[in-house]
C-alpha cells in the first residue's frame, strides 16, 4: 500500500521560500510519476509540478514556472518542491499525489494516491 506523507509548510511572507517533502513508501516508484497540486480556499485543487521518478522530466503550472522547482531523491523516495518568491496568492493546502503510470498528468482524478496536505500561508 502507497503512502504520502508531506512535511514542510508553514508561514513565510511574500518573497521568501519554503521547501516541501513528500515522503513515498510501500512501492517500488520507479514505473510512477509524483506530482504536487494545491487548493485554497473555495477553490478547486490546482496542478502544481509534477516529476517522473525515472527520467527527472518534470512539468509546471504557468503560475508557478520560474518560482518552483520539483526534484526527487530515489535513494530516500522523496519529492521535494522548492518554492521560491512566494506570493500571497501561493497560500493554500498544498497535496502530494502519485500516479501508477510514467507520463505526467494534470488532472487530480490522474492520480492514484493522495498524501494528507500541509499548509502554506503567504503574507503580504
Amino acid at each position: 500500500q502507497v503512502q504520502l506523507v508531506e512535511s514542510g509548510g508553514g508561514s513565510v511572507q511574500a518573497g521568501g521560500s519554503l521547501r516541501l517533502s513528500c515522503a513515498a513508501s510501500g512501492r517500488t516508484f520507479t514505473t510512477y510519476s509524483m506530482g504536487w497540486f494545491r487548493q485554497a480556499p473555495g477553490k478547486e485543487r490546482e496542478f502544481v509540478a509534477a516529476i517522473r521518478w525515472s527520467q527527472r522530466t518534470t512539468s509546471y503550472a504557468d503560475s508557478v514556472k520560474g518560482r518552483f522547482t520539483i526534484s526527487r531523491d530515489t535513494a530516500k523516495n522523496t519529492v521535494y518542491p522548492q518554492m521560491n518568491s512566494l506570493k500571497p496568492e501561493d497560500t493554500a493546502v498544498y497535496y502530494c499525489a502519485a500516479r501508477r503510470a510514467i507520463g505526467i498528468a494534470f488532472m487530480p482524478n490522474d492520480y492514484d494516491y493522495w498524501g494528507q496536505g500541509t499548509h502554506v500561508t503567504v503574507s503580504s
